[in-house]
């Protein structure tokens, strides 16, 4: 028979029981202290930058490569690939500020300008938040309502309901949130995988793509600034970094040092992932779609032209792919919308309050019938605008050594960050003539 003290210890057993993220946490203090080592030592570090690459699947990630893809062909697959690796440079960048400072983008950013600089930053990162949950929400809601026959307005309503869901797992620790979404970003790539199999791809022109700089027109242009704003993302950039800063607690500099090598590792790993998944989309739209039927450009069309061109399986693999993809990056972008708004102005609101005022811009844009795939596209240009603002407020971060100390951007990371920062402001600036109808050379 139980005794009373038995019953107690046993009370107090189930009530301290370390939570996953707790047993996570001491692992990891375990392998910077050296008692734990090996190959799978790794995955105990796999989470923030899995977290931060769905930013880069998003469902305006599938509104502009299906455009690239129907449009040109397997000629923009060189986009996709700088795009990528310049989001690899600087999701590190990122999750480095976060290890070594302990403070996140948007804290560093209060901390370092002034209060009418930081007020412009915080507006602009709200708007640019704004448009990416606009694209994240409506491509789940998209996905829902063709799968399942039901009208737009309650796809929208069960992705609110489902994405509020996922977000209750952020009061549960870290790990939960971390493998939820690497489950999310498992079945989109697992749906890409089979696309391939499916689609008839040239790989010959697809990999002639990937080498070969090309800008066919100024239509051309304009995805491409589209598949650099939907893949390198402001809110991945302060996420990122809010993600790191205290999930391992580093002790001294050989821990940090530890902590990048995994970091590093898991960017790589991570945003290599995402960029295939993108190179992917890109190459299914091409091999369905560039030989007859080029005017492709919504994702609705595609899903109804994927039918009778590939089969039924393959329209429906498209559809849980974008389900998960806006599912998954809508709750994310909550989440970095938070963190944005907590860094820059210290203000704090109820995570549903933030998942519905974020929510409006959706419902507005259906309510007056604004064209749901021009909407994404047309998001991911305002977020390429946006983009600048973090990624400069990084770079003079990350390579300043009284920020960073002996951490501090070496001189070939440093030139490389400040080239990919260069290169997009010159995209935006091109962008933004032509879009004012000022010629710009070479593109007609």
């Amino acid at each position: 028979m139980l005794q009373c003290s038995d019953v107690e210890s046993l009370m107090t057993d189930t009530v301290t029981r370390p939570t996953l993220s707790e047993r996570t946490d001491e692992k990891i203090r375990e392998v910077l202290t050296g008692q734990r080592r090996g190959v799978g030592s790794l995955l105990l570090f796999a989470g923030p930058a899995v977290v931060a690459s769905i930013a880069y699947m998003d469902p305006g990630n599938f509104a502009t490569n299906i455009q690239a893809g129907s449009g040109y062909g397997y000629s923009l697959l060189w986009v996709v690939l700088m795009a990528n690796l310049i989001a690899m440079m600087f999701q590190a960048l990122s999750a480095k500020l976060g290890i070594v400072t302990g403070r996140n983008l948007a804290e560093m950013c209060h901390d370092q300008f002034s209060t009418p600089v930081r007020i412009v930053m915080w507006i602009v990162s709200e708007i640019a938040a704004m448009a990416t949950d606009l694209a994240e929400f409506l491509g789940g809601a998209i996905g829902l309502s063709l799968l399942f026959g039901m009208p737009l307005l309650a796809g929208m309503a069960v992705t609110a309901v489902v994405t509020y869901g996922i977000l209750l797992f952020d009061g549960r620790g870290f790990r939960p949130m971390e493998l939820i979404i690497g489950a999310l970003v498992s079945v989109i790539g697992i749906c890409y995988v089979i696309e391939m199999f499916i689609a008839p791809v040239d790989w010959a022109a697809a990999g002639l793509g990937v080498i070969t700089p090309s800008m066919p027109d100024a239509a051309a242009l304009t995805i491409s600034v589209g598949i650099i704003g939907a893949t390198v993302m402001p809110h991945a950039l302060y996420l990122h970094s809010g993600l790191t800063q205290h999930r391992a607690t580093a002790r001294n500099d050989a821990e940090r040092k530890t902590l990048l090598r995994f970091s590093n590792w898991e960017c790589v790993i991570a945003l290599a992932v995402a960029g295939m998944v993108n190179m992917a989309m890109v190459i299914m739209a091409a091999a369905a779609f560039h030989a007859g039927h080029t005017d492709v450009a919504e994702i609705e069309t595609a899903y109804h032209t994927l039918t009778p061109l590939l089969g039924g399986a393959a329209a429906m693999v498209f559809l849980i792919s974008l389900m998960a993809s806006g599912m998954s990056s809508s709750a994310v972008g909550t989440m970095a919308g938070q963190m944005i708004m907590q860094g820059f102005v210290g203000f704090h609101i109820p995570i549903w309050l933030r998942r519905l005022v974020t929510m409006l811009p959706a419902f507005v844009v259906v309510l007056m019938g604004v064209n749901t795939t021009d909407a994404l596209v047309y998001s991911q240009v305002v977020l390429s605008f946006a983009l600048p603002i973090p990624m400069i407020a990084l770079v003079m971060f990350t390579r300043n050594p009284a920020i960073m100390g002996s951490f501090a951007n070496k001189r070939l990371l440093d030139i490389a960050a400040i080239v990919g920062t260069v290169i997009i402001l010159c995209l935006n600036a091109v962008l933004l003539l032509q879009t004012f109808g000022v010629p710009v050379p070479g593109l007609g």
